[in-house]
């Protein structure tokens, strides 16, 4: 019963050493998984702020600091690659191995614990062997000691017959003889348990033992290798993840603040003439006041008076509109100078490369065409006939469209040239005359696309100073209409100095165009603004138009 009770408590112990185990299996298994879905996790973030294609995001990443913030995505995603390194080793090295592992220890444990208990089993036997005999041996001694007693009983008595007397005598050698058997029965059964009990004791059992002791302690000293590769496949990647947080850190000290500012400055330099200094209004003498030199209105030297909205005077543009929502003209002609100038060279530079392109293609084209026409085997030179003359009429139209905005662009330069020649020589007067130009108002007028044209008076031409007339004109009196318009397209007016327009709506029109792609029109005493010319169609008054000239001459 104690050896039971012992196999017992190794059967328990071992049992509990597996579950550690499948317990640390299962751990690991649970943390594989973990790092699979936070590498997952990491790779969507990645993604979900990489630029996407075609999109204003691209240009953004010309800036230092949009680049370094891109090398941390990729960074981050090679990050999250280390972490699906960390589960993959993990779930090979540890739970693979430790999993086929249990699987062949259940197995020896079993055939352990077999053997334990048939030997367990066998030593019962040959002890129950042994009671059997030990009975038998002593109920044999009891029986031939009762036979025996009765033979003598039977002899002494002398009423029984000479026969009854022998037979009891024979009897009690009967049972003699077979107690004598009996004995020799159970000295040999006994001597054989002992033996056997023996080899249990100190052979059988004590080997079953060590193998279960060899056993628990592989277990054992499996357990703390997992344990260590468990660590190691940590300590494996910790190089790399090091190597990713230096390209991250190296990203950040790349960024130079100088070089992202100053492409802002390229960006939107929008290449206007800087307002000129404010000309203080003397109003004791209302005769001789001059128009502020800064002034966004037009001077009186050009005849024209401001719009007029809700009875106050408002200029034009200033040069920071907000820009109009929606596509642009084709010429960029809503952008400032220098951001015209620059979207006009982009379009000739993107042009001129989809004519290389179709170029390259034709060429191909052509020398396949030279080949079908050597080795006639090889292809139907006509066939590629019909994609060169394609190609051919492909960079025909593109070079169109780079001559047409080449000539835009030729025409912007022109005029970026002339005003820093008109602000050299500007430059050069004041600096000549300083007195005349505190007598005098530059004539200057703002666009509604927010670009300058300036109108140059002889440099040393004195402006007529404004009149009484000039004044309550000004005030009271709204411009005359020289015709009405009908507008093509409905036009929404957001930028100051424009207003918005209906289609099909008749208005009048108050300025036509100067040149500068806007018509100045007016909806009521209340409502007036500028509009693009091309969205109205103008019906102008011969009489009224006549008269408006008049009016600009004799205030010239």
């Amino acid at each position: 019963m104690k050896q039971k009770d012992q196999f017992d408590n190794l059967e328990k112990h071992t049992q509990w050493g597996i579950d550690v185990l499948e317990k640390f299996i299962k751990f690991v298994k649970e943390r594989t998984e973990i790092e699979l879905s936070y590498a997952k996790q990491l790779r969507n973030l990645s993604k979900k702020y990489q630029p996407k294609k075609n999109s204003r995001e691209e240009e953004e990443y010309r800036y230092t600091s949009a680049r370094a913030f891109l090398a941390t995505l990729n960074e981050m995603n090679d990050y999250a690659g280390q972490h699906e390194v960390i589960s993959e080793n993990m779930t090979s090295l540890i739970t693979g191995e430790l999993t086929r592992y249990v699987q062949e220890l259940k197995q020896e444990r079993k055939s352990h614990f077999h053997d334990g208990r048939k030997a367990q089993q066998h030593i019962e036997t040959c002890w129950k062997q042994l009671e059997a005999s030990k009975r038998r041996f002593e109920r044999d001694c009891k029986e031939a000691d009762r036979a025996q007693q009765y033979f003598e009983k039977m002899d002494a008595d002398i009423n029984v017959t000479k026969a009854d007397v022998e037979k009891a005598r024979q009897q009690a050698q009967l049972r003699h003889q077979m107690a004598e058997d009996s004995k020799a029965e159970y000295s040999s059964t006994l001597q054989k348990f002992n033996s056997e009990q023996h080899d249990h004791y100190y052979t059988h059992i004590p080997h079953i033992f060590q193998k279960i002791q060899e056993m628990e302690e592989r277990r054992i000293v499996r357990i703390g290798e997992s344990m260590k590769t468990f660590a190691e496949v940590d300590r494996q990647v910790i190089p790399i993840i090091g190597k990713c947080l230096d390209e991250i850190t190296k990203a950040a000290e790349s960024i130079d603040h100088k070089n992202d500012s100053q492409l802002v400055i390229e960006a939107f330099k929008s290449g206007f003439e800087p307002p000129g200094d404010v000309d203080f209004e003397d109003f004791t003498q209302p005769m001789k006041r001059t128009v502020s030199e800064s002034s966004l209105s037009n001077s009186r030297g050009d005849g024209k008076s401001e719009p007029k909205f809700g009875g106050k005077s408002k200029g034009k543009l200033w040069p920071f509109i907000k820009k109009n929502k929606g596509a642009g003209p084709e010429d960029f002609s809503n952008l400032p100078p220098e951001q015209r100038r620059k979207k006009l060279q982009q379009k000739v530079d993107e042009l001129n490369r989809d004519i290389q392109k179709e170029m390259d293609q034709r060429d191909a084209l052509t020398k396949m065409k030279d080949v079908y026409i050597k080795n006639p085997q090889m292809g139907d030179a006509a066939s590629v006939d019909h994609r060169l003359a394609e190609l051919g009429q492909n960079i025909e139209k593109l070079r169109l469209e780079v001559q047409k905005f080449e000539g835009w662009l030729a025409e912007v330069e022109g005029r970026l040239s002339m005003r820093s020649e008109a602000r050299r020589q500007s430059g050069l007067y004041e600096a000549q005359n300083p007195s005349a130009v505190n007598s005098c108002a530059q004539d200057r007028e703002s666009s509604p696309d927010g670009s300058y044209t300036e109108e140059q008076s002889q440099e040393t031409e004195m402006k007529v100073p404004a009149t009484d007339f000039d004044d309550e004109f000004d005030d009271e009196e709204p411009l005359p209409t020289i015709g009405t318009c009908k507008a093509l397209y409905t036009f929404e007016g957001q930028n100051e100095g424009t207003i918005s327009v209906a289609e099909g709506e008749m208005l009048y029109v108050i300025e036509e165009d100067k040149g500068d792609g806007w018509t100045r029109i007016r909806r009521n005493e209340d409502e007036e603004g500028y509009v693009p010319t091309s969205y109205v169609e103008v019906y102008l008054d011969k009489n009224a138009k006549d008269v408006y000239k008049s009016l600009e001459k004799i205030s010239e």
